[in-house]
């Protein structure tokens, strides 16, 4: 299903205006607008309501372009889509040589699968073709079945397998794999493994891919069908080498392969993808522009874009920002994890949509790589705005404190180290609350003293409540009694509103 999508939206790609219009009006949609407005309505046509209909349209009308080329699209390339290895759209040569043949059938009289093409790996590169896609046949009514076939390496051949580097120990970047898919004709083919697969080379059983354990109750356990290395196992000579495969016969066809290949690390594939296919900051923002811009149809008008710096995949700050061409987000994931991820398990998926996300068409985003470098760690997230540009979106934690530094108020600073002349320790001069100071003072008893600074510390409710009661009370008269009110005194004997401060 993925393979057959992958292949669609590659030959859309490849079409003229006249053949977008007609296969947009063929399913009743709009075919006004230029080639580049048509061009992602069709993609999104083929993402959304993809049908058999559908892609029989699109299969006539590519065919109506490019008779003498039929299958998987990369051979061709349309403008503007990042290229990957040149070598993944050289079809491969299949050489002649030996007695091939397949269930004990020579190869006078061969059993090819009608037509069957299995689709591109990123990982591998294929070098020479050693046995086409050829059916398993059952032999009896037995449920496990064992077909053999036979092929032999050119002297050339058994060279660049001896000669080749070593990805890590026990694998070189040169192998023969085998792969198995469906007998299908129609479209191109993923590696599907048959019930109860086994592969014998050479009278030594070799590794299958295990099954991946599911952390999901309920959910049975997945196993990853990806090519299998039989290089480790083979007569690196003009011996002949024989294969066998032991499959479970439960109703379904499948057809095996043999190809020499040239295998790519996660490295391998980031260098091409750094070195072909980054967009520029500038297409990046005429993309913002666009995806902001007001449609006078719509009661919604977006202001802004949001897009987090975290990796969806590892939920760490990203490296190198990467996104699908045909994903409609700005959202990216991490380049090199992302590879290194589908080293491991093949799922070629968004980790934002699910959509499918091929090699072919990931880019590296250069606005959002700039956006990395210039943006300090704490900032997790930026915010696109209608003319291009950005601004980056802080913390909520972080806005709150500088919320309350923004609303504290200053108050005044109480300097209480002033030295005195008098020969006292020294004094403590302060300000109150009403930011008045006080040259007077009155001692405990009520006697007058000298240079001494007083302090209002009883401003509260409870000194008007009680302001009429002291009123009456004994009072002691100074000299200045005549020119000020009588000072207040509380249940003590010293005045309430004033005392001195040593």
């Amino acid at each position: 299903m993925a393979a057959e999508l992958v292949e669609a939206m590659n030959m859309v790609k490849s079409f003229r205006v006249s053949d977008l219009q007609t296969l947009l009006a063929s399913m009743g949609r709009s075919k006004s607008g230029l080639k580049q407005d048509l061009v992602g309505r069709a993609l999104r046509l083929v993402q959304t309501e993809y049908s058999p209909e559908l892609l029989k349209n699109v299969r006539q009308l590519y065919e109506s372009r490019f008779p003498k080329t039929s299958g998987w699209l990369a051979a061709r390339r349309p403008d503007g889509v990042p290229v990957g290895y040149s070598s993944l759209s050289s079809s491969p040569t299949a050489t002649s040589q030996g007695p091939d043949y397949l269930n004990g059938i020579s190869k006078t009289a061969p059993t090819p699968a009608a037509e069957v093409k299995l689709v591109p790996l990123p990982f591998y590169q294929t070098l020479e073709t050693l046995l086409l896609p050829t059916e398993l046949i059952s032999q009896n009514n037995e449920k496990l079945q064992d077909s053999q076939c036979i092929f032999e390496l050119t002297p050339h051949q058994a060279d660049q397998i001896r000669n080749a580097s070593e990805l890590r120990p026990g694998m070189r970047s040169i192998q023969v794999v085998l792969r198995i898919c469906y007998t299908d004709s129609i479209g191109v083919q993923e590696d599907q493994y048959p019930p109860n697969i086994a592969v014998k080379v050479n009278q030594s059983y070799c590794h299958v891919p295990g099954y991946y354990p599911s952390n999901k109750p309920g959910v049975e356990p997945r196993r990853p069908c990806r090519p299998v290395n039989i290089t480790p196992w083979l007569h690196l000579s003009s011996a002949t080498n024989r294969v066998t495969v032991t499959w479970g016969n439960f109703g379904k066809r499948y057809s095996v392969a043999v190809y020499l290949v040239r295998v790519f690390t996660a490295a391998d594939l980031f260098s091409q993808l750094k070195l072909c296919s980054e967009e520029s900051a500038e297409r990046c923002r005429e993309r913002i522009q666009e995806k902001l811009r007001f449609d006078p149809e719509s009661e919604i008008a977006t202001t802004g874009l949001r897009v987090s710096l975290i990796c969806p995949l590892v939920k760490m700050r990203l490296g190198v920002p990467c996104r699908v061409l045909t994903c409609a987000h700005l959202q990216c994931f991490d380049a090199v994890f992302f590879l290194q991820m589908n080293e491991k398990k093949p799922t070629w998926t968004c980790p934002v949509c699910d959509k499918p996300a091929p090699f072919e068409l990931l880019t590296i985003d250069g606005l959002l790589s700039d956006i990395v470098k210039e943006t300090s760690e704490d900032i997790e997230e930026i915010e696109y705005l209608t003319d291009g540009s950005w601004r980056p979106i802080r913390d909520e934690k972080e806005r709150d404190r500088e919320r309350e530094r923004s609303n504290t108020p200053e108050y005044p600073v109480v300097d209480i180290c002033i030295p005195e002349a008098n020969g006292h320790s020294p004094a403590h001069s302060s300000t109150s609350l009403t930011g008045k100071s006080g040259s007077g003072s009155v001692g405990m008893a009520g006697g007058p003293v000298a240079g001494g600074a007083v302090v209002d510390l009883t401003l509260d409710s409870s000194s008007e409540e009680e302001e009429g009661g002291g009123a009456g009370g004994d009072s002691e008269d100074t000299e200045d009694s005549a020119d000020s009110p009588a000072p207040k005194r509380g249940r003590y004997n010293y005045d309430k509103d004033l005392v001195t401060a040593y």
